[in-house]
């Protein structure tokens, strides 16, 4: 049986390694004059996301937030935005040579260090963390918890 008191601990700790994990993030992208936003948008670039809408569903960033961010990188010479034919509303993503090879930096830096945890923890406990996780987000929704709360 389930006991409150341990459970609401568990609970704690999960919402304090939640926090701690993106600080993590916000502070390595800070260490390179970036947002967690704009590290988001990077990954994406990376990844071959080419529009603000497909970036801001994936990470669930406001658009508003991503049009800043790309902006910002538009006025840096990182890339071009360019209005699509058949949907005015919506812009390409191109990224210049300079972009190209920024993206590719700062993504293959925070890779190296993803990966040096992975290793170190071992990929069979990445697996469960991920399973686990998984789960809760499934059972979260199952119970209500999601998006139409």
């Amino acid at each position: 049986m389930l006991v409150k008191n341990e459970a609401l601990q568990e609970r704690h700790r999960y919402y304090t390694l939640w926090k701690e994990s993106n600080i993590i993030y916000e502070e390595w992208a800070g260490s390179h004059g970036l947002s967690a936003n704009s590290l988001l948008v990077l990954q994406s670039l990376y990844d071959g996301a080419c529009t603000q809408k497909e970036i801001s569903r994936k990470w669930c960033i406001p658009k508003q937030t991503i049009h800043t961010i790309l902006k910002d990188l538009e006025a840096q010479g990182y890339l071009e935005l360019i209005v699509m034919e058949r949907d005015k509303r919506n812009k390409q993503i191109a990224l210049t040579p300079e972009g190209a090879s920024f993206v590719d930096t700062i993504i293959t830096q925070i890779q190296e260090k993803e990966l040096h945890v992975i290793q170190k923890m071992g990929l069979e406990r990445m697996k469960r963390m991920n399973d686990d996780s998984e789960l809760f987000i499934k059972l979260f929704r199952e119970g209500g918890l999601g998006k139409n709360e």
